[in-house]
């Protein structure tokens, strides 16, 4: 889930939507996806080129930077893990939703009945994460060996730049939700969890760190 690469408009360039920006109403309208998406998302994009250039991040993927620029005292570098960051959470989000159902089943759906007691309750530990985010942050599914948690991060940060494997996450920024619910953020995290939940991208996530593991112990 990196931004795509160019050669000829500096390292990193907005990804695709991977639907529609209409896709996601009712639950999200269109105008909060072309704001978040074309101004938020994109502003990151542009200001994380800008910080680079000319630096030893200008040549590494995205991922590397965030793991590499974490918790890093140096002011310029801070602003390169906030953008590189965000940049990184969006690509996920948007990934983490889908416009048309999808369904629990295979290894996620045992692992989240055997660490959860079920969607259901995958559901409420993700919208009370969501929730209790103070301020702006994010909520995720993550996995540890192949246990699963919920975790929920502040501003740009997020599990990966910790080495954790990230299977999806909702934004709790106001932008994403503000034009649509207002401060109602409880409503939105509900709405979002019941009707865009994008399994099958959770279900590809979980399957690489059970490859991953397999692969380390032969």
């Amino acid at each position: 889930m990196a931004a795509i690469n160019t050669a000829n408009a500096g390292p990193f360039t907005l990804s695709p939507l991977p639907y529609d920006a209409d896709a996601l109403e009712p639950t999200i309208g269109a105008k909060t996806v072309g704001f978040h998406y074309h101004k938020h998302h994109q502003t990151y994009v542009d200001t994380l080129n800008k910080l680079v250039a000319g630096t030893r991040y200008a040549d590494m993927k995205l991922e590397q930077i965030v793991r590499a620029t974490v918790d890093k005292e140096d002011d310029k570098e801070k602003k390169i893990f906030n953008n590189a960051g965000q940049v990184w959470n969006h690509d996920f989000y948007w990934n983490s939703l889908s416009p048309t159902p999808t369904e629990l089943s295979g290894k996620l759906k045992q692992a989240v009945e055997r660490d959860f007691g079920g969607a259901a309750k995958l559901i409420e530990a993700l919208a009370t994460a969501g929730k209790e985010q103070f301020g702006s942050g994010w909520a995720w599914l993550v996995s540890k060996g192949g246990k699963l948690s919920v975790e929920k991060t502040a501003n740009a940060m997020n599990p990966m730049a910790k080495g954790i494997n990230c299977l999806f996450t909702v934004d709790v920024w106001e932008h994403a939700y503000y034009l649509d619910y207002q401060n109602e953020r409880p409503k939105y995290l509900q709405e979002l969890l019941k009707n865009l939940l994008n399994w099958n991208f959770a279900a590809e996530n979980f399957d690489k760190e059970d490859h991953a593991v397999r692969a380390a112990a032969e």
